[in-house]
């Protein structure tokens, strides 16, 4: 366990962020004070009204999450009413499985907390050389997601309560492999088909739209062609990148800067152990603790006689699955990477030293240190470079703090112009033309920020001309917008979009023929079978579509074995329509047998899914939710 956790850093890192993050979404500081009582109601769990205003909060965030991790992403895929509601939906899953944790007290010790914060790669950075926590960077961090330290904690210890709810049914949940097998016999089964298609391009040739015609379905599908509000706006935007291009650091500064911190600049010292751990809870009894003590010294104790069968004892005895195979072996490691008492016991040791009992959150080890690697000390004109970096980092820091202030109220106090903040600040004013509410894929830098834009197409902004206020549009990042030329939605003039209105009309029918010649075909190769001209056969499946469209693989699959053949028509909206002759069922191949425990295992998890769904229906049920927003069609199945 142990040293698993030290190994897997990574996925501890993502553990932690799966249990903190999601909580972040939903608030400011320790709460929802922030939100309007009479805000719209958007849904309702065990009586307890979720707001609109929450909603959007929380839907901002996963935006902005995900633009900072794929900065190219489209925005406009968020914007879509299936997107929100999705997120509403994320939201309130969130809310039924905390409640369902209250309800059933399911409970977070406060050892199983420290457990998981210190477990934290994120927190663990925060130790100094003595193994302290920095308590200003912990509060930072905490203070980046809203929340005050005893907030963010709250926050961590209600996400491991809420992660017992549905542990219970993932981790119990099996399936009868004779059932299985069914499932999955059918599920790989194959069909034997031809298929004809009758696609919309072979008719559209034929379709010369009059002028008349175009004006009248112009006239008819007018909000097709709408022309979104557009501004051109002029911009200021303070940053760490400009502030530090006005910094000059002194030689004597960064030979200062060395002097002081050169050991930690040159690395940190890594050392190597092993070491044997009986495991314990911080919560466990005092005669469970005294046991494993017992056991720890009765193994201390054949040590100091035979030290050399420390790998040996290890082997049989430790209780941490990661290192105990390998005789102890912890490999080479940063003080940070360890618990404070086990740090404190491996980097006090000499090489070949075998400690005394060092009780830690884990129980109760015994380290045995084999090397020690120190860092080589790198000169002053090797680390030059990284030292100024560093150095006008924190002072770009210091004076974005200062300026922060003075940006905020220029541009609140003197709304109607952007150059008074030039002039105080020393910043440049930047313009864009054709900006859109919803920021296309090509849109980057300050004016793809949705909070941004949502100021900047306010009334306030379009129709007064004033600045936004100073939005936070990225780390260490503020920028004010103002609106120079508006131009609000409209529908385009006929002469813009004749081309576009003829395509249109030319689809549309092109597409109703296609259909029309399909079931023409259906109705009379079903009837007389021997007129159908068809292409050869192909065998499909549902993992081998045979580039075929998925309605067509769907109506093909549900098709029963005893109506077999059969011809089926299948509308494929603009794209046209398909006459497909389902022949007969074949049976799946016989998979290799390490394919076999695959798709076995893949079941198994399909089938822990449904279970955990039932199980959170059955808890909306208990919990009387209610949905406030009806759900967009397109994902109503």
């Amino acid at each position: 366990m142990f040293e698993f956790i030290r190994q897997h850093t990574k996925i501890m890192m993502s553990v932690m962020f799966l249990l903190i993050v999601p909580a972040f979404v939903l608030v400011g500081v320790d709460g929802y004070g922030s939100f309007k009582n009479n805000d719209k109601v958007v849904a309702v769990i065990a009586g307890e009204k979720l707001f609109q205003a929450q909603w959007d909060a929380a839907h901002q965030q996963e935006v902005d999450r995900m633009r900072a991790s794929i900065p190219n992403i489209d925005a406009a895929i968020f914007e879509t009413k299936e997107a929100r509601y999705n997120t509403l939906e994320r939201l309130v899953r969130d809310r039924v499985v905390a409640k369902a944790a209250e309800v059933d007290k399911l409970l977070t010790s406060d050892a199983r907390l420290a457990r998981s914060l210190q477990q934290n790669p994120t927190i663990a950075s925060f130790r100094k050389p003595d193994g302290k926590l920095d308590m200003e960077r912990y509060k930072q961090l905490a203070g980046s997601q809203g929340l005050t330290t005893d907030g963010f904690e709250a926050r961590v210890r209600d996400e491991l309560s809420a992660m017992q709810v549905e542990a219970g049914i993932l981790a119990t949940s099996f399936s009868v492999p004779s059932v299985t097998n069914i499932a999955l016999n059918a599920f790989f089964e194959k069909r034997e088909i031809q298929l004809a298609k009758f696609e919309p391009d072979s008719f559209k040739d034929k379709i010369k739209p009059a002028d008349l015609e175009i004006e009248d379905f112009y006239k008819a599908n007018s909000k097709l062609f709408l022309s979104a509000e557009a501004a051109d706006v002029e911009y200021v935007t303070l940053d760490l990148p400009t502030i530090q291009k006005n910094i000059v650091i002194s030689d004597a500064d960064m030979r200062n800067y060395y002097d002081q911190n050169s050991t930690l600049l040159s690395g940190q010292e890594e050392r190597r152990a092993r070491h044997i751990l009986i495991i314990t809870e911080k919560n466990s009894t005092n005669d469970v603790k005294n046991k494993a003590l017992e056991k720890a010294q009765e193994i201390l104790k054949e040590l100091r006689l035979s030290p050399a069968k420390f790998s040996e004892l290890a082997k049989k005895n430790s209780q941490d699955p990661g290192s105990a195979a390998k005789g102890g072996d912890l490999d080479y490691f940063t003080r940070d990477a360890m618990v404070k008492p086990f740090a404190d016991a491996a980097f006090s040791m000499k090489t070949g030293d075998i400690s005394e009992v060092v009780n830690s959150d884990f129980g109760y080890h015994i380290i045995e240190l084999l090397d020690i690697k120190k860092p080589k000390q790198r000169s002053f004109e090797e680390l030059r470079p990284t030292i100024e970096s560093d150095l006008k980092d924190q002072q770009a820091k210091r004076k974005f703090a200062e300026m922060a202030e003075t940006f905020s109220n220029t541009v609140y106090e003197q709304s109607d112009s952007l150059e008074p903040l030039t002039k105080k600040l020393n910043l440049a004013i930047k313009k864009a033309n054709n900006i859109l509410r919803t920021p296309s894929s090509k849109t980057q830098g300050p004016l793809s920020n949705s909070k941004l834009l949502a100021s900047l197409f306010s009334v306030d902004s379009t129709q007064k001309k004033h600045n936004t206020a100073a939005i936070e549009t990225g780390p260490n990042e503020l920028t004010s917008a103002r609106i120079v030329r508006y131009a609000p939605a409209h529908t385009k003039d006929l002469r813009e979009v004749k081309n576009e209105v003829r395509e249109r009309i030319i689809s549309e029918k092109s597409a109703e023929m296609a259909r029309a010649e399909g079931k023409d075909k259906l109705s009379a190769w079903s009837a007389q079978p021997a007129l159908a001209k068809l292409p050869t056969s192909v065998v499909i499946s549902r993992i081998k579509a045979e580039k075929i469209s998925s309605e067509v693989i769907s109506a093909v699959m549900q098709t029963k074995e005893s109506e077999m053949p059969i011809f089926k028509g299948i509308d494929l909206k603009d794209r046209g329509y398909a006459v497909v002759k389902v022949i007969k069922v074949l049976a799946r191949d016989v998979p290799e047998a390490s394919v076999a425990k695959q798709e076995l295992a893949q079941y198994n998890q399909w089938w822990s899914r449904a279970e955990n769904q039932a199980y959170y229906s059955m808890l909306k049920e208990r919990l009387k939710v209610e949905m406030k927003v009806a759900k967009p069609v397109a994902l109503i199945n």
